[in-house]
Order: C-alpha cells, then structure tokens, then sequence
C-alpha cells in the first residue's frame, strides 16, 4: 500500500516544473511564500537551478544581484508562482517586469484554474482565461514602457526607496484587468515603432499550479491564509450566515447554482487537483449544506476518464465548520494550539506600489476576507542571551555595507557613495527597528532522524507533548557532545531547564544551523509554556469548564456565571495613571469575557432550546445580561475590537476621556482666599452652567441609547448561534450532540463523526455523492439488477477529512484518537481545513472585522 504524504506531493510538483525553474528568478507571493515554507520547498527550488527566490509584492532591483547559481549572462527567464487570480497579481508582475532588465521569457504558475477564473465573480477574464492574460500581460507591457519612455528592462532605480523602481503608485497609471468586462479592450494596441530589433518580444505563458497548500505535517495540511482560496468568502449575508469566513448553517437549503458563494466553488476545484496531484480516486461524503454543495461541484467535475484510471481509492469526508462551532472556541488540551495561541503571528505584508494607498487597494475583489497569518514569530533573540546576539548583529551590518561597497567596484564615485548612504539607512532602520533580527518559524519537514516534529506533537496532549520535545532535546544534545549542569526530573518540563538546553545547543553557529528544527519548537514550547500565556489559557479553560457545568444545572446558574465573567472583565477596564490612561492587565479581559459568552449561549442552546421565546434565557435573565454588557463596554469601550461598535467607538471612547478628567478636576485642592474674590463675578452664570450640564447628562443619555441597539443586535446574533442545534439538520436527532456537555472529556464533532463512520453506524445528514459510473448504474443498469452497492467511508484504506471553514490542533489529535480507537490501523488518515484556527480567529471571524454582526 502506498503511503500519501501532503509534504512528498508538494515537493514532486515542485520537481515536476524543474525545467521551467532552472536558470531562472522566482517570484512568490504571500500565499505561495507561506506555502513552501511550510513544505520546506525552498532548497528544492535552488537545488533545481532557481537563480533566487523573491517575494512579489515586495520586489526590488537588487533581486537579481543574489545569484546562487551564478552564470556568466543576466537571468532573462522570471517564473512567478501565485495563489490569487491572474487579475490580482497583474499589477505586481507587470511592476515587476518594468524593472529588470532582458526579460525575454516569463512563466506565470496559478493554484486558480481556468474553470475556476471564469467562474470566480471577481475575475475578468473568461473560460480560456490563461491565453487570454499572456495577450494582455504582453500588450501591458509594451504599453507601459512606450509611456515611460524607456526600452525594456531599463526603469530607473531609485536608491533613496531600497532599490525599488519608478513606479506609478495610483491605479489610473497602472493597466489593469478590471477596464472591461472581457478583459480585451483596455486600449488601442499600437505596435512599438521605437523598439529596435535586437530587443526580443517578451514571450509569456501560464500554467496551472494546483498543489498551494500548507502542510503542518505530512498528514495535515491547511490552505496558505493569503492564498485566494482561503480568503473568499464562504456564504453571502443572509439570515442563515455567521460571517462571510464560515459556512451559512445547514438548514438543507441548498444553494443554486448562481448563489454557490465562491469560496465553495475554489475549494472544490482545488481539492479535485489535490487528489488527481495524489493519484487518488474519491468517494465524496458531505455532512453540511456547502460541504454537499463542494461535493456535487466535484462530482460533476469527475469523468468516465478519470473514474476508470487505475487511483488509489480513498474517501473524502467534508463537513461544515458551522457544525461546530464549541470546538475551536474553547481552549482545549493541545500542546501545538497553545503555540499558535501564544507565539506572535507575522504582520501583513503590503505592497511598496500601494504604500501611498489604502488597504482596500490591496485587493482587487470585495468579497476576500482577511485570515490570520499562519506564519508565526519565534522569539529566539529572547530566548538566547541578548547581549552576544547583539554583538552579531553589529556584524551583520558591518557584513552588508561591505557587501554593497563592493558590490560593483567599476561604478562611478558617486554611485559608490550611493550604496553607503543605503547601508547607512539599512543601520539605521535595523538599530531603531522594533522587529527581532533573530526570530524563528515552524518548518513542518524540518526531519529529525526522519520524523517531523509537528507531526508528533500534534498526537499529544500539552504535557506528553512537552515531555517529548524535551527528550528531543536531550538526545540532540548527547548526539552534539554538549553537556549541561542541570538536575532534571523525569515526568517534569520545567521553563529553566528547556531554556538552558536551547542557549547550550546554539552556543555556535554550526550547532544552530544543524538543529534548529528542535530549538525552534523547544522556544515555541517554552513561550507557550511561559506564566502569563499558560495562566490565561488554563483561566480560559477552567471558565469554560464552569459554563460546561452550569449548562447541566439550570438556565439561572448558566447566566449567573456569564454575567459573573462580564462583571470581572469590566474591572480590568480603563483606568487614569499621572494623567495617562492605561489598561489594566489581567488574565481575562472583556474581549475574552464576550468569547466565553458566545460559548455560554451555544451550550444555552443546546440544553435549554425552550427557556425563551427569542432566546435560550428568561427575559429577566437576558435583561441582566444586557446591562452588564452595556455597562462593561460604555465604562471600557476600547477593550475590544468589536464591529458592531464601528462608528461609535471614538464616541464612546471620549466620553471615558471626558468623565476621567472631570472626576479628577473635582478633586479637593488647597483653597485659596483670591478663589472666593473671584467667585463674585460668576454669580450670573450659574444658570448657563447648568444648561451646559443639562446639555452633557442629555449627551450621555443618548450615547447609551444607542450603544444599548448595538448591544441588541448583539444578543440576536447570540440567539442565531444558540439557535445551531435547532437549525442545524444534522444535530436535529442528538446523536452528534454530547450527552453531558459537564463531563470534563468533552469530545469535538470531528472525534464523533469519525468514530461512528468508521465503526459503520449510519449518520443522519451523511450524504454520499455517486461518481460517474455510480450515476451510471443507478439510472440504467440497475434496473436490470446490476445495481451499484453504496460504499463505506469505513472501506476505504486512505481517509481525507476536510473541513470547510478551518480546524484545530485538538480536533487533528481527537481524529487521530478516533482512528486509534476504532481498531483499524490500516486506514492512513489525512486532515485537512481551510485555516488553522484558533480561539482569537473565531472571535474575529463571530465579533471582528470578519463578521456580519
């Protein structure tokens, strides 16, 4: 049986394109970027012969100067590697075409297929949507050049700005494919009469590149965050959605083909590439309304070709997010969901074309939403002792202006002073920057003696997880002959004790370099473990333990503790220090107060259906409720980033200034006779000072009016989310749903549906999608009695389960748990989501600016 390995696939597809790499530059968008990094593609791509391997949106002129496969002539073939539509990178590859010099080929690789071009809303171009770009690409070229007046390939080269070209930054300068609706009319094509002869033509072609993906260990994988796929929207505003990131709850009203939103439709074209990518041969399974929209899209995608090549079988589970909502709300036991939660993520990147722009520039489309970077921040500068890394650092910079001095000896005099005018700059922006020089990532095929080390942690709870990332580092450090002076008892991870191991493993350079697969997730481990993200995290879970209880009880007890939570978040509220208003630090703050309320009205919903008429509370219940809400957010309105509080915000946020102020002008002070003599004159202006306080308390009444029908619409959105056991088709009859919602083992939808479909228990609301030949038989030949038996996902030796809308590291180890537990270890077991998800992520996508609210 062969083994399916996500990391193995990337890496051959890789390979697959090597002759278009090889001699060439490669440029990477966001998306792609934090692909391969996570599939550890990058020696792959300069081992295949890429000159150098560059970020798009933040391209330079001095990419070409990095050559590490040097030859003799200049690169003149640039491959670009995209995960958005041709249409959205149009605008960084045109930018970066103006800039180098002898371009004669350029290859342009899209995770989008044609198909998926033509029927993406936000797309121009049309179903030969490939040759269609390489025409207009070409025509934009030509015409942006005969505008600035130069051949091609020599923009000038601004050094005050990095390195980067003259480029217009506003969108009128900058063709676009938006300028028609067929994408062929922008302008009138008239041929270049000035460029000579010796100037080739730029030659461009694009390809399909389906295999974008991240993988967190060969067996898990997610979608990159700033990859198109991930950031369309996955359901419109209507009454059935949540946020424009989840899927709308599954009601059994399927979508039509017009309304299919496209985040369905690209995840679907991009999981039928990923199995014919792996060989493999689908039997499609859905259990949720855009999971059976998905799985008919890739039924229909499927051919008599397809179904009759010799693939492996496997089964494709998909399930909706929407389904569960619980599970990645709260904060289970999981050592790599812990990492995610503590470890910083990196920022954004923008484009230099748009700095001068806004945000919304950035994208072409509407309806994308903003994911969270996978990629995090590991604080190694921390971590190891600061003063040496200072010191090299020092060198490092005194490295580049050496570098850049003689960069190009033959120069004039004043290009020479050019470049130590940048490195002086680059100094001066390293020395007063507020990022680490020396930071660290998760790589997932970082091998340690052939075994990635996500993949491990991610089958284990926080303390075996710990436990074994430090037996990892002793054997790291008995394989290096480094011996360290500490007791160390078995059982026990202590902070010191890691933090020693880490600084005695990069004592040298060499030593890093060789493991820093394991220093890296022993400094994740160790942040994760630190006191004040360990102490939140475990007040996190104990609370939700508490509602978990309270739920079993009574609707009273249950809106007793969530009130409770409010009440206490609202002391670490906004206070008054020497003039300055500050925030209070505490383990739970208001922000995290509302996303225990949103845990508190699912379970409400799932246990008392009935207590209300609009909600799972009493009126009265609700009433308190409420005004704990709108007291905690009128005294802290800057607490948390919540839309629903757009355009009041500022408002509120004042009036906290305003009241903070007054309260301290009316403190007592030393009196003062000449205070009493000028009391004489104001005796006639005591009824203008009252108006004006009249004139306040009347402000102050309507600015809680109207924070109070934000705070409704709020607590609608509450009922809608209390409202996913009775909406929902599938929970309808209680066999997903948990029997004790107080039992400390809680287990997430994903452990019980695998549990029942592996031991061959029929599941309401599990759809099987019949491939071709199936639709065959049933339809013709089974009325001869030639019929087609319905398969089990059971039957299946390679099982991918996919959830729309993301997942996290507990439901990846609850899987692998249920797989454990139902006696079948031949089955390889693959899961998959959109986005890795965390407790912050849902609050953004349920509260944040990626809600409907």
């Amino acid at each position: 049986m062969a083994t399916v390995d996500v990391i193995k696939s990337c890496i051959d597809s890789i390979r697959q394109i090597s002759e278009h790499i090889e001699d060439a530059i490669v440029y990477l968008d966001a998306g792609s970027t934090e692909s391969f990094q996570f599939s550890g593609a990058y020696p792959v791509l300069l081992e295949i012969g890429a000159r150098a391997v560059c970020s798009l949106e933040n391209m330079s002129a001095f990419d070409t100067v990095v050559d590490w496969n040097s030859k003799a002539d200049p690169a003149r073939k640039f491959v670009f590697i995209t995960s958005s539509l041709l249409s959205d990178a149009h605008r960084y590859i045109l930018r970066c075409l103006s800039t180098h010099q002898a371009v004669h080929h350029c290859i342009i690789f899209t995770s989008i297929s044609e198909t998926a071009h033509s029927a993406f809303p936000d797309s121009p171009l049309g179903p030969d949507a490939y040759h269609e770009y390489e025409s207009l690409l070409v025509q934009d070229y030509e015409e942006l050049v005969k505008k600035s007046g130069t051949k091609p390939g020599q923009a000038k080269l601004n050094f005050e700005n990095g390195g980067h070209s003259e480029f217009p930054s506003s969108r009128e300068d900058v063709f676009n494919l938006e300028a028609s609706s067929s994408g062929r009319d922008f302008y009138e094509h008239n041929p270049l009469d000035y460029i000579e002869d010796k100037v080739l033509k730029l030659v461009v072609s694009v390809r399909h590149f389906p295999l974008i993906l991240c993988p967190i260990s060969p067996r898990v994988f997610v979608l990159p965050s700033k990859g198109l796929v991930a950031e369309a929207y996955l359901s419109a505003e209507h009454e059935d959605s949540i946020s424009p990131g989840l899927p709308p709850l599954s009601t059994g009203m399927l979508s039509d083909a017009d309304d299919v939103p496209p985040g369905a439709t690209l995840t679907a074209h991009f999981l039928y590439h990923l199995a014919a990518k792996m060989d493999l041969k689908m039997e499609i399974f859905s259990l949720g309304d855009i999971s059976k929209t998905v799985g008919k899209i890739l039924t229909d995608m499927s051919s008599l070709y397809d179904v009759g090549r010799r693939k492996q079988s496997a089964g494709l589970l998909l399930i909706d997010r929407t389904l569960d909502l619980l599970t990645p709300c709260c904060h289970g036991d999981s050592l790599v969901d812990r990492m995610f939660f503590s470890l910083p993520r990196r920022s954004r990147t923008f484009s230099h074309v748009q700095g001068k722009g806004s945000e919304s520039q950035l994208k072409l489309g509407s309806s994308n939403l903003q994911r969270a970077p996978l990629d995090v921040q590991i604080p190694l500068a921390k971590i190891l002792n600061e003063e040496d890394w200072k010191i090299d650092n020092f060198h490092l910079l005194e490295s580049v202006e050496a570098f850049l001095c003689g960069w190009n000896s033959g120069n004039s005099d004043s290009q020479i002073e050019e470049l130590i005018n940048l490195s002086q700059k680059i100094h001066d922006k390293l020395n007063h920057s507020d990022i680490e020089i020396l930071t660290g990532s998760f790589v997932s095929s970082e091998n340690f003696r052939g075994m990635p080390f996500l993949e491990a942690i991610l089958d284990r709870r926080t303390k075996d997880g710990a436990l074994l990332v430090k037996k990892w580092l002793q054997e790291t450090l008995r394989r290096e002959n480094v011996t360290v002076n500490m007791k160390s008892r078995p059982g026990v991870v202590t902070k010191t004790e890691l933090q020693v191991m880490i600084k005695a493993l990069s004592r040298s350079q060499s030593s890093l370099l060789r493991n820093k697969g394991i220093i890296q997730l022993a400094s994740a481990t160790l942040v994760a473990l630190e006191e004040s993200n360990y102490a939140k995290w475990n007040a996190f879970s104990s609370a939700e333990k508490i509602l978990s209880m309270s739920s079993g009880e009574t609707s009273q007890s249950l809106a007793i503790q969530i009130g409770d939570l409010i009440n206490k978040s609202a002391l670490l509220g906004s206070h008054v220090n020497g003039g300055k208003r500050e925030i209070s630090t505490g383990l739970l703050s208001l922000q995290d107060a509302l996303l225990l309320m949103i845990i508190g009205y699912i379970l409400a919903g799932e246990n008392f259906p009935t207590s209300g008429s609009d909600g799972p509370f009493s009126w009265q219940e609700e009433h308190l409720l409420k005004e704990a809400v709108v007291d905690a957010l009128f005294e802290n309105p800057s607490v948390a980033n919540l839309k629903f509080l757009d355009g009041l915000r500022e408002e509120l946020e004042t009036n906290v200034s305003r009241l903070k102020s007054e309260k301290t002008a009316e403190e007592p002070s030393e009196l003062d006779i000449e205070d009493f003599d000028d009391q004489w004159g104001k005796w006639g202006d005591e009824d203008e000072d009252d108006d004006n306080k009249n004139e306040q308390v009347y402000d102050d009444v309507q600015l809680k009016l109207e924070l109070r029908d934000r705070v409704d619409n709020f607590f609608k959105f509450l009922h809608k989310l209390s409202d996913l056991k009775r909406k929902n088709i599938p929970w309808r009859d209680g066999s997903l749903t948990t029997e004790a919602n107080f039992d400390e083992d809680r287990k997430g939808l994903l452990y019980k549906l695998l549990t029942r479909v592996l031991s061959k228990y029929d599941v309401p609301g599990l759809e099987y999608h019949s491939s071709t030949v199936g639709r065959l038989f049933k339809s013709g030949f089974g009325r001869f009695g030639l019929g087609q038996a319905k398969p089990s996902l059971a039957d299946q030796n390679v099982v991918l389960v996919f959830v729309i809308g993301g997942i996290n590291g507990l439901e990846v180890l609850e899987a692998h748990e249920a797989l454990s537990e139902s006696g079948r270890p031949d089955i390889e077991l693959l899961v998959g989501g959109t986005t890795l998800l965390t407790s912050n992520d849902m609050l953004d996508l349920l509260l944040g600016n990626s809600s409907y609210i």
